[in-house]
């Protein structure tokens, strides 16, 4: 691949005809392809100078335009080459969205989020202010960081390694999913651990808060230790449909 097919490759998936990850029947697949051509396009490009930064020349930061239908709020925001934004995204400063990354309608990023390289956030998300959504661009065959439609991410948060939110979720503030954070579920006294591809899987509709349990074994637990759990405290109904409905005025 040269620079002129990188940037091609950039255009189609700045204008989503291809992404990253897609779902399926059901079920979200990896395109590997298109994550081995984001890491081409970075081994390809020359170190330049963008004004005040130095970055590779095949992945500036875009611009846009009021045919985007994107609002982009003054204040040291930026989106990367390659990231597909759709209409209706309201993004407020500063924050990022990296290169890969896919955003549907209606989303609001809020200040100082991140999206990472590669995740894939669904229609009508919130993202609060300062919580990182991580990315996943290698290995190329694991899945990204995947938050699905109406699901709602709390201020301060941070999504890692691979984490699914399912469809109209919600992650209060504060909370932190990676790949060996178990979360529990205080509606039914269960467990929710990896599954087979190794990532954690939050289901659909589930509110989940910060936690925490006891140290079980050693000094620890005698101690009356404490360490970090994500709790599902309950499944969304209209009540915390209610509470988030003035997102909707904000956009």
């Amino acid at each position: 691949m040269n620079k002129q097919e990188f940037s091609l490759f950039c255009d189609a998936l700045e204008s989503g005809e291809i992404r990253v990850a897609e779902k399926i029947d059901g079920k979200w697949k990896v395109n590997t392809s298109v994550k081995e051509s984001i890491l081409e396009g970075f081994r390809i490009g020359s170190l330049v100078q963008m004004g005040d930064f130095v970055d590779k020349d095949t992945v500036p930061a875009r611009n846009f335009s009021p045919a985007d239908g994107f609002r982009l709020v003054p204040g040291g925001s930026s989106v990367r080459r390659g990231a597909y934004i759709s209409k209706g995204v309201v993004m407020m400063p500063p924050a990022y969205v990296n290169i890969g990354a896919y955003v549907d309608e209606g989303t609001m990023i809020d200040s100082h989020a991140l999206v990472g390289s590669c995740a894939q956030i669904g229609k009508r998300v919130h993202i609060s202010a300062a919580s990182q959504i991580g990315g996943v661009l290698e290995p190329v065959g694991a899945l990204p960081v995947i938050v699905e439609d109406d699901a709602f991410i709390g201020g301060n948060c941070g999504i890692y390694e691979g984490t699914l939110v399912s469809s109209r979720a919600v992650i209060a503030t504060g909370v932190i999913i990676n790949s060996s954070t178990a979360i529990y579920d205080a509606t039914d006294g269960s467990w929710i651990r990896p599954d087979e591809t190794g990532r954690i899987v939050v289901p659909e509709g589930a509110v989940v808060v910060a936690g925490s349990r006891p140290v079980k074994k050693g000094p620890g637990a005698a101690d009356g230790i404490q360490i970090y759990c994500p709790v599902i405290v309950k499944y969304r109904d209209e009540k915390t449909a209610g509470s988030l409905q003035l997102e909707d005025l904000l956009r």
